[in-house]
């Protein structure tokens, strides 16, 4: 079922469709997050990264949680969006030699996937409360409450990177 499909005739089928893609979304990030920890030079980014890591986790069985209240069995869909955020993310890393701008530049990658997954989430509680799936919502109102305070954390992160970065160079 591709976005914009025939598949996809109904809000419910939507809903379904958005619960897929993340589910698969929260499965590439858990593939991700190692090679973030790995590049991470300051002790609480990598830190930071390995909590969410393991809150991904969770997430993860969150939603097959909510699928199963939904009667229906975990199964993903293709996510170009997320697929491209974490391409970018590596691309850009890749290219970084200094350990303060890298680190810089991994934050913002983080929040760019945070963004994705509170984006995400937030429909699924709209649409989940509209069509009357409680228990679904509940489940997806957990996360939502996570993926914002991963944002935030991050956000206070950045100002210490961004200063560290910015510094580089600056005696040139």
């Amino acid at each position: 079922m591709g976005l914009f499909s025939k598949d996809i005739a109904t809000l419910q089928d939507l809903f379904l469709h958005q619960l897929q893609d993340v589910y698969y979304a929260e499965n590439q990030i858990t593939k991700a997050l190692p090679k973030m920890i790995e590049k991470a030079t300051a002790p609480e980014l990598r830190e930071g990264f390995e909590t969410h890591l393991r809150e991904t986790e969770g997430q993860i069985r969150r939603l097959e949680k909510a699928f199963d209240s939904l009667g229906e069995k975990p199964k993903a869909v293709t996510c170009p969006a997320i697929d491209g955020i974490i391409k970018e993310a590596n691309e850009t890393a890749g290219e970084i030699a200094d350990k303060a701008v890298l680190d810089a530049a991994l934050i913002a990658a983080a929040q760019a996937v945070e963004h994705y997954e509170i984006a995400r989430y937030g429909t699924l509680v709209a649409w989940g409360q509209q069509l009357g799936h409680g228990a679904a919502v509940a489940l997806f109102e957990e996360t939502l409450a996570e993926e914002k305070a991963t944002d935030e954390k991050l956000t206070q992160l950045s100002t210490r990177a961004n200063a560290k970065a910015e510094a580089v160079g600056a005696d040139a």
